[in-house]
């Protein structure tokens, strides 16, 4: 691996939340010294909205960044209260895990791996301006202070320029009370154009003041796995999450009360997320609804502090206690921390390359919130991606992108820098064209490879990897050779099992192909290995998904043969044939393929026909 010579610093990562955090590790883990820069030393890795982490698509995420040689998924199998399988009755690809999480004590453990990795230089700092020289990104301003790297990624969150807002309550502020990152914003606008989005936060209570007996529990399921393939065993005492309602009386509240809430008001500019929506925004966008879930969750061990999700609200203080005063369960709740709305600047993610480059400056990077996301999986996505190839440009060599049909993380980034975002966007399931191949069981067979090319997953690890995927090919190869006749036992059997008889012989592979049977079934007809969970997970969907996966395979194979075809140096205005539209929308975007030029919008099918003709006619 490089190892850096010399002194002073080769990446500075501005902002240490989940982003920097995962772009500081993966640049220093790569052999290059790194500055990581935070507002406030007591706020690494700070969860300031849902002490939780996973779900459809953000579980997919977290295992790919594992998989990769990440961190967030190791810091968070530390630091758990509770885990569930979502989705289980449903079929692998949209299964995933969801892990409530003691945020502060995520925080020191992240802190900690901060502190104590090789190379990264954790440090407290305000940031006021970038040095930028001839459209390439040299370092940062510290005060009156130029502190000089060889690239630099921008990590902010939701602190440039912030605002909070709690009715008709205004004050400039960083989450939970954090200073704002004003300077900077003000200073980006000389080189980056900014766009204005808006999120948002509930109340938080004290869990001792609340009728448990009115809400009904959620605990958390028994599990054989973490978010880590490395993780072995979570042998915890689960914490309960409970759920409840809003009613009527709540909404009508809500209602009396529009005028006082500030995203009613137009005290508030910026977009909010569509699929995070306030409470205020429920109440007046689904009239027909006499109901809305309220989830609450632990913050964590060795704290009462409780977090109404489904509660983000932007009114006035006094309004959100009578509200939550409705609430079954939360009639007689302690409020300990009001909700707020957040305003906040970030950048137009069409200004950056695949590689979360800024296209107009050569060694800026950015990632997470500052591109329009919203969630700390979409955020620590970015920046590992940010901060490996922050290293890969500063050795001179190709940097990475991962396509749609290699990873979710693949899905986020390209939906990102090719489609853009009028509002914080979230990840979904939905947005995957190749989701039985992107699941959240098969995410080291995917990236891991890659990770360790990289530097960022161990040998050890590595062997690991190879001996599954061995045992998994083996055991496939075995049921599929293992022949059973048909026997008036075997067939006795197969009745108690639910599953019809056979008249002729069969291999146990085309036996686990019906629906009906699991691989621990098949223990009754021929005697199994003791294999790992995770190895018996992967064979049983290999073979019951066979027929689907081939085929998602020969599609992806479709997808990478455009995918691959480069665009690279066309003058688009010379190009005959291409409609106006296009000619504009991919001098706009520059697309480094023809599958990213498919995918912008008004750029039409018959572009795409033009565009292959154009090539072939210079190849």
């Amino acid at each position: 691996m490089y190892q850096h010579s010399g002194s002073g610093y080769d990446v500075i990562v501005v902002g240490a939340g989940h982003a920097g955090c995962e772009a500081a590790l993966a640049a220093a883990k790569m052999g290059w010294r790194v500055l990581l820069l935070t507002i406030n030393l007591d706020n690494v890795g700070l969860m300031p909205c849902n002490p939780s982490l996973g779900g459809p698509a953000k579980a997919h995420l977290i295992r790919e960044i594992d998989a990769l040689g990440g961190a967030m998924a190791k810091v968070a199998d530390a630091t758990l209260m509770q885990m569930r399988r979502l989705n289980t009755r449903k079929g692998p690809a949209v299964q995933a895990l969801r892990a409530q999480i003691d945020r502060k004590l995520y925080q020191r453990k992240m802190k900690n791996l901060v502190e104590t990795t090789p190379n990264l230089f954790l440090k407290e700092g305000t940031v006021t301006d970038l040095l930028i020289k001839n459209n390439k990104a040299y370092g940062v301003v510290i005060g009156n202070t130029k502190v000089e790297a060889k690239a630099v990624i921008l990590a902010t969150g939701t602190y440039l320029r912030s605002q909070i807002y709690i009715g008709d309550d205004s004050f400039p502020s960083g989450p939970q009370g954090q200073h704002p990152a004003v300077a900077l914003g003000n200073a980006l606008e000389k080189w980056l154009p900014l766009v204005r989005f808006k999120t948002g936060t509930p109340a938080r209570v004290n869990l001792r003041s609340l009728d448990h007996s009115k809400m009904i529990k959620q605990p958390g399921n028994e599990f054989f796995q973490g978010f880590s393939f490395d993780t072995k065993g979570l042998e915890i005492e689960q914490a309960p999450c409970w759920l409840t309602y809003t009613n009527e009386k709540t909404h009508q509240i809500v209602r009396e009360n529009l005028h006082r809430a500030a995203l009613y008001t137009g005290a508030i500019k910026g977009v909010g997320p569509r699929y995070c929506p306030s409470i205020e925004s429920k109440v007046v966008e689904f009239p027909g609804r006499d109901r809305h879930q309220v989830f609450v969750e632990p913050e964590g061990w060795d704290t009462s502090e409780g977090y109404l999700s489904g509660l983000s609200s932007s009114l006035p203080a006094d309004v959100q206690r009578e509200l939550i005063h409705t609430i079954p369960g939360l009639e007689n709740a302690e409020i300990m921390r009001i909700g707020y709305a957040i305003e906040y600047d970030c950048l137009d993610p069409t200004l950056l390359n695949s590689h979360l480059q800024v296209k107009a400056y050569d060694g800026l990077f950015t990632a997470g919130q500052i591109n329009g996301t919203s969630g700390y999986e979409e955020a620590a996505a970015q920046g590992l991606i940010a901060g490996i190839n922050a290293a890969l440009y500063l050795r001179g060599e190709e940097l990475i992108t991962l396509d749609r049909s290699q990873a979710y993380i693949g899905v986020l980034i390209d939906d990102l820098v090719i489609k853009g975002t009028r509002e914080p966007y979230r990840l979904m399931t939905s947005h995957a064209e190749y989701r039985l191949n992107l699941r959240v069981d098969n995410a080291d067979q995917r990236l891991t490879p890659i990770g360790y090319k990289l530097g960022l997953v161990s040998p050890d690890r590595y062997r690991a990897f190879e001996q599954k995927w061995e045992q998994i090919e083996k055991e496939i190869a075995r049921l599929e050779q293992y022949s059973i006749g048909s026997t008036k036992e075997t067939n006795q059997i197969l009745e108690e099992m639910g599953t019809a008889p056979i008249k002729h012989g069969f291999t146990l592979a085309e036996l686990l192909r019906r629906p009906e049977i699991r691989y621990q079934d098949l223990g009754r007809l021929a005697e199994l290995p003791e294999l790992d969970p995770h190895v018996v997970e992967e064979v049983e969907i290999a073979i019951k998904y066979r027929g689907y996966l081939e085929k998602q395979q020969m599609a992806i194979e479709r997808f990478r043969k455009m995918e691959n075809r480069p665009l690279h140096g066309i003058d688009y205005a010379s190009v005959p044939g291409l409609s106006r539209e296009a000619r504009e929308k991919l001098t706009k975007f520059e697309p480094a393929t023809l599958g990213q030029a498919s995918r912008i919008s008004g750029v039409t099918p018959a572009d795409i026909s033009v565009l292959l003709v154009y090539l072939e006619g210079k190849s």
